[in-house]
C-alpha cells in the first residue's frame, strides 16, 4: 500500500493530486499527516506543499471540468472525513476524463459520494447562518462561538462581512481552534485558542438577560414541539444560542 501524506491544507491536497499524476508510484490513498487511521503497514510518501503545483490542479479542474465541480471538491475537503482525500483524487480523475459532464454521472460512486458530502457541508453552512449569535465584548468587538461538524468558518464569514460590514467581529470555531476575524475591511481565518476568556460588556449582559426573558415569556408550553425544534435547531448547537441558555 502506498500512502501520499500531505500537511492537511487544501493546497497540500492539490499538490498530492498533482504528484499522483506525474509520479510513477501511484497512491492507494491520500491522507493528512495527523491522520490516526493511517495503515501501519503502508509505505508513506511525504508530499511537500507546492503552491505552483496546487494552482495547476486548481486551474485544470476549473477549466477542464467546471467551477461547480471545484466547489464540490472544496466542500468535500472541508468535511475532514476519513478517506476524503483519496475520494477527491478519484473524483478529479474521472472529471479530467469526462469533463464538465462529470456531475451527471450520479451512478458512479465517486460522484455520488462527493455530492453527498458536499451537500451536507453546504447544509450546515446554511443552517449556521441563522444560528450564529454575536455578543458584544467589553472591547467593542462582536464575538460568536460555534462548534460545527465541518470546517465551515471560512464559508460563513463572507455572509457576515456583508451583513456586519461596519463592525469588528470574530467567529470562533472552538472545536478546531480557528476563527474568522473581520476588521471592517477584510476577513481572514486564523488560529485562535479555544480556552481564551472573553468578557461581555455590561450592555451585552443586560441585553442577553432581556432576550432570554422575552424568549421565555413568548413560549407556550402547551404548544411546545421539541422534535420539530430539534429539526430546525439541532441540540448540538444549543449551547451557543443565547435564548437556549439559562439566565
Amino acid at each position: 500500500m502506498i500512502y501520499y501524506v500531505y500537511d492537511g491544507s487544501f493546497q497540500g491536497l492539490l499538490t498530492a493530486i498533482y504528484e499522483a499524476y506525474y509520479r510513477e508510484t501511484k497512491p492507494d490513498d491520500i491522507v493528512k499527516a495527523d491522520n490516526p487511521s493511517a495503515n501501519l503497514f503502508a509505505e508513506l510518501i511525504d508530499i511537500k506543499t507546492d503552491d505552483n503545483k496546487a494552482d495547476k490542479v486548481y486551474q485544470a479542474a476549473k477549466g477542464k471540468i467546471s467551477t461547480w465541480a471545484l466547489r464540490h471538491v472544496f466542500y468535500a475537503y472541508l468535511s475532514e472525513l476519513d478517506g476524503v482525500g483519496n475520494l477527491i483524487y478519484r473524483y478529479l480523475q474521472l472529471g479530467f476524463k469526462v469533463g464538465k459532464d462529470i456531475d451527471r454521472y450520479l451512478t458512479d460512486d465517486r460522484v455520488l459520494r462527493i455530492h453527498q458530502i458536499s451537500r451536507k457541508v453546504g447544509a450546515e453552512r446554511h443552517r449556521l447562518l441563522g444560528l450564529i449569535r454575536f455578543s458584544k465584548l467589553n472591547n467593542g468587538v462582536y464575538y460568536a462561538s460555534i462548534e460545527p461538524d465541518y470546517n465551515i468558518v471560512g464559508l460563513v464569514a463572507p455572509h457576515f462581512a456583508k451583513r456586519l460590514s461596519d463592525q469588528n467581529w470574530v467567529i470562533h470555531d472552538l472545536k478546531r481552534g480557528l476563527a474568522a476575524l473581520y476588521n471592517q475591511k477584510e476577513w481572514v481565518v486564523s488560529k485562535l485558542d479555544s480556552d481564551k476568556n472573553f468578557i461581555l460588556s455590561e450592555e451585552e449582559q443586560e441585553y442577553q438577560n432581556m432576550w432570554q426573558g422575552y424568549f421565555e415569556s413568548v413560549s407556550i408550553k402547551e404548544r411546545a414541539n421539541p422534535r420539530q425544534q430539534r429539526q430546525f435547531m439541532p441540540a448540538r448547537y444549543w449551547k451557543h444560542l443565547t435564548e437556549m441558555n439559562e439566565k
